[in-house]
């Protein structure tokens, strides 16, 4: 079974580029083997009636980074000469005019800011881009607004500035605590400037920031990422999102892969890495996300419980939805930098999901949240009655891999870790049951394309 990647799930972009992926990986493998479901969802309701608006974010992609790392399949590129501040605020301001009206009236709950590296817009230019978002919709009162930050393209004291700009949240991109793991992986930081960054943060009253770290590094052991990990918490970050590194089609490290850790050696870390955090009290909430008490992303919850988020700037997704009309649309902005400068508002590509994909899509956010979601979720969000999915809901939760909650359902322990085995199961055209569970519990041969499992056991590899 192929593994997840560890996705950045609160960059809009990236999430529906996985939705893309994961189709396409689910369609491959039912191909080679079957599956244990005999779904009941082939035949919709012309209807969606039940369909309701659920809460809004906003997700603004900034495409450029000093460096592009040689892991990194994200819609990012180097910047060689001057960056376009003028230009880009420019068409991100008009890309926000010309998709507001299909918003009209509707509270936008928090805002992410992605990329690339977006800290390489100064705070004079977040500061615009905020205003022009607060002049063209209805933001709540207690926004979210997250930026994401490389700990080695910040200036001394931004932080205080951005805090004033209007952000409340700072995602910094650690990685890593040992300066020979952050040179293989191609980071233009330091350990001490990741410090110095965290200290910037507590000292700018935004203690409510995320670390990004990864796991299962060329040359890493299992020793080396526990320490990672307590280097990190010794920082007080209110979040914490611990992801694998894995080897992208299309990266440089695909092309020349570096030693990496075997799957045990990675299960052995996660497991490791996972009490650590759990002792430090940050509760793991999604298959990679752990944070304080009332410290979760809202911005990710609002992903993963399915709701709807405008995406302006180059590359970026959106998702909104149409109760009067009966439909979910994704929307794509044009992908490369150049192109999306130049582009006209028409360019924004707009596809209504056919109701059939609507559970697979459902779930493959829903189930990553360990505390599962609300039975009456899934009609409001997705306007299909429940008796759509309860054939491979019921299947799913016989082979132990979901179990039902007070309100709802959550994946176990299991599901977790085989989480594309229960995503299968919400596929269009899946294959019958043959006879044999392809249930599969090795951990082994996965780098070469054998089988394996979503292993996110008490951990996750998908990051924010």
């Amino acid at each position: 079974m192929l593994r997840l990647r560890p996705i950045d799930a609160s960059r809009a972009f990236t999430q529906a580029q996985e939705i893309v992926r994961l189709r396409a990986v689910c369609l491959s493998l039912l191909k080679a083997e079957t599956i244990s479901y005999d779904r009941g969802f082939r035949r919709y309701r012309s209807g969606m009636s039940g369909l309701l608006a659920p809460p809004l974010s906003l997700y603004v992609h900034f495409p450029w980074c000093v460096r592009k790392c040689p892991y990194c399949d994200f819609n990012s590129y180097t910047l060689n000469g001057e960056l376009p501040h003028r230009p880009y605020l420019q068409r991100l301001t008009r890309d926000l005019e010309a998709q507001a009206p299909q918003v009209a009236g509707r509270e936008v709950h928090s805002i992410f800011l992605g990329g690339g590296t977006p800290s390489l817009f100064a705070p004079p230019a977040i500061g615009e881009l905020l205003s022009a978002a607060r002049a063209q919709l209805t933001l709540a009162d207690h926004l979210e607004v997250t930026l994401e930050a490389n700990p080695g393209a910040i200036e001394r004291g931004a932080f205080r500035e951005y805090r004033a700009a209007g952000v409340t949240r700072v995602s910094l991109g650690a990685q890593s605590f040992d300066q020979e793991r952050l040179t293989a992986l191609g980071r233009i930081h330091s350990p001490a400037e990741t410090r110095l960054a965290a200290a910037e943060l507590h000292a700018a009253g935004l203690a409510n920031f995320n670390l990004d770290l990864m796991y299962a590094l060329p040359g890493q052991d299992l020793p080396a990422a526990v320490r990672d990990v307590q280097e990190a918490l010794s920082l007080a970050p209110a979040h914490l999102s611990h992801y694998q590194l894995t080897l992208e089609p299309g990266t440089v490290f695909a092309a020349q892969p570096p030693p990496l850790p075997d799957d045990d050696t990675a299960a052995g870390m996660l497991a490791a890495c996972g009490e650590q955090l759990l002792a430090a009290g940050l509760a793991q909430y999604e298959v990679s996300a752990y944070a304080r008490a009332g410290r979760q992303c809202r911005h990710n919850l609002n992903y993963w419980s399915f709701g709807d988020y405008l995406g302006i700037g180059a590359g970026a997704h959106g998702k909104l939805t149409f109760p009067q009309a009966g439909q979910i649309v994704r929307t794509v902005q044009p992908r490369e930098p150049r192109r999306y400068l130049a582009a006209s508002d028409a360019e924004l590509t707009r596809r209504v999901i056919a109701a059939r994909e609507l559970p697979f899509e459902f779930m493959l956010n829903a189930l990553r949240l360990t505390g599962g979601f609300d039975a009456q979720t899934f009609p409001a969000r997705t306007g299909l009655e429940w008796q759509e999915i309860a054939a491979p809901m019921q299947a799913a939760i016989t082979r132990g891999l979901i179990v039902r909650t007070a309100t709802g359902y959550r994946p176990s322990e299991l599901g977790l870790r085989f989480l594309n085995e229960v995503l299968l199961g919400f596929m269009p055209e899946t294959p019958k049951f043959n006879g044999s569970s392809a249930l599969s519990i090795g951990v082994s041969g996965a780098r070469s394309g054998a089988s394996r499992p979503l292993f996110t056991g008490r951990g996750g590899v998908i990051g924010e």
